[in-house]
């Protein structure tokens, strides 16, 4: 038999070795997959990373595997711990759902991880600007317009508490700010982001018109203009519309209270 006759005839033994092994690395790496996912729910987090450490290595191209690692990395993240295992933990995260995205550059999953991850870390700019990838990948998200509102007002907020006690009055005096100067400083500053996050509120409530807790912020964001207005009739006005955000909040919570009690009381075909 000649050199190249003997190759020919090899060759389709050792594409059928190279295919049973990769076929069953996949099949372990899904064994593994499995494993963690049980240690996962039953909140064994460092097994569950284990396991899907794993399955990552058998398998790189699982991309199922390597999100459950990155979000188990981030379910061991404590918020406001400041430590170098509990910020690696949020590093580890990060890195594995950036490798989901370069497999898959809309996973919205990944997406809304690593904004979560960012606001939780009180990264406010790469907070938002993740939560702006999230809309722009799935325009209907709620929650990321949500983010985007109490973000407006997270940064907002100290910035006219402490124009307040500077100018020596207390969070219950009526405004607005009465220094037209430092009103205008921190009106430039502020005005935009609250605009901003006043848009983006009532376009979470576009989307769910019983969305108490951006009702809630809105409330918030309406008391953030006030104090920047010029007049004490524009103040009161936007106070009202806050007074008004309020009442709302606590009258769709009630809504939902209600529906979900004759919900779970309710008697069906099924008892």
């Amino acid at each position: 038999m000649s050199r190249r006759l003997k190759l020919v005839c090899l060759f389709p033994g050792v594409l059928a070795t190279v295919l049973l092994s990769s076929g069953c690395e996949k099949l372990r790496a899904r064994d593994h997959l499995n494993k963690g996912v049980a240690a996962y729910r039953n909140a064994r987090y460092p097994d569950a990373v284990e396991h899907f450490k794993v399955a990552v290595e058998l398998d790189p191209q699982f991309p199922t595997a390597r999100l459950y690692l990155a979000t188990a990395y981030m379910s061991q993240y404590i918020p406001g711990a400041d430590s170098p295992e509990n910020n690696q933990m949020a590093q580890s995260a990060h890195e594995q759902f950036l490798k989901v995205l370069e497999q898959d550059p809309k996973n919205s999953v990944a997406i809304a991880s690593i904004a979560s991850l960012f606001f939780n870390q009180k990264k406010l700019d790469d907070a938002k600007e993740w939560n702006l990838k999230l809309i722009a990948v799935d325009s209907q998200n709620k929650e990321a317009l949500y983010t985007l509102g109490v973000i407006a007002w997270t940064k907002t907020f100290q910035v006219r508490m402490e124009a307040r006690a500077k100018l020596g009055m207390k969070p219950e005096d009526p405004g607005p700010l009465k220094d037209k100067k430092v009103r205008a400083e921190v009106r430039e500053k502020n005005l935009p982001i609250v605009e901003e996050g006043l848009k983006n509120l009532e376009k979470a409530l576009e989307i769910d018109k019983e969305y108490a807790d951006a009702m809630a912020y809105l409330n918030l964001l309406h008391r953030e203009r006030a104090d920047l207005v010029e007049t004490a009739e524009e103040y009161k006005a936007d106070i009202e519309k806050a007074d008004t955000w309020v009442q709302k909040t606590l009258e769709t919570k009630k809504l939902i209270q209600a529906r979900q009690e004759k919900a779970g009381g309710a008697v069906t075909l099924d008892q």
